[in-house]
């Protein structure tokens, strides 16, 4: 067996997104739901493709669809929470990108959640992969830790 990976740190992140928690997102144990993680992810994603590449959710040829994502729990959260939900790009491919999220408490150092997302780009007519646009491709090279 494998040892647990460490909580990434803030630092590690170069991009932030604040999000307020809401009543409905803990669950009948007291704290927030996982699925709620996947739904931060989402915004903290689909909010900079949006914000910093140009991203046109609603008539853009190309869009980004979910291939695979994941989760590791490190500390539990719960309502009334701020968290800032962090955002890097591991790998950039042609078509592809894989994005890691760490979700922190406000104010925290220390993960309480790390995601990762690998969205492939594709024509929004055929749904076959296609480039990645210029626009996004240069918003997403800002936040990319690992050239290559």
């Amino acid at each position: 067996m494998s040892e647990r990976m460490p909580a990434p740190r803030r630092g590690e992140y170069p991009h932030f997104l604040p999000i307020q928690s809401r009543w409905m997102d803990n669950d009948r144990y007291g704290h927030v739901n996982n699925v709620i993680y996947y739904s931060w992810m989402d915004t903290v994603v689909n909010r900079f493709l949006i914000d910093s590449g140009g991203l046109d959710i609603n008539q853009g040829a190309v869009i980004g669809v979910a291939a695979q994502n994941g989760c590791s729990y490190f500390s539990a959260l719960a309502y009334p929470v701020e968290i800032d939900a962090g955002l890097r790009v591991a790998r950039l491919g042609t078509s592809s990108v894989r994005y890691e999220v760490g979700i922190f408490g406000h104010g925290s150092d220390s993960a309480a959640a790390a995601l990762y997302f690998v969205h492939v780009f594709v024509n929004r007519d055929t749904m076959r992969p296609a480039p990645i646009p210029a626009q996004i491709r240069a918003a997403l090279l800002t936040i990319q830790i690992c050239k290559g």
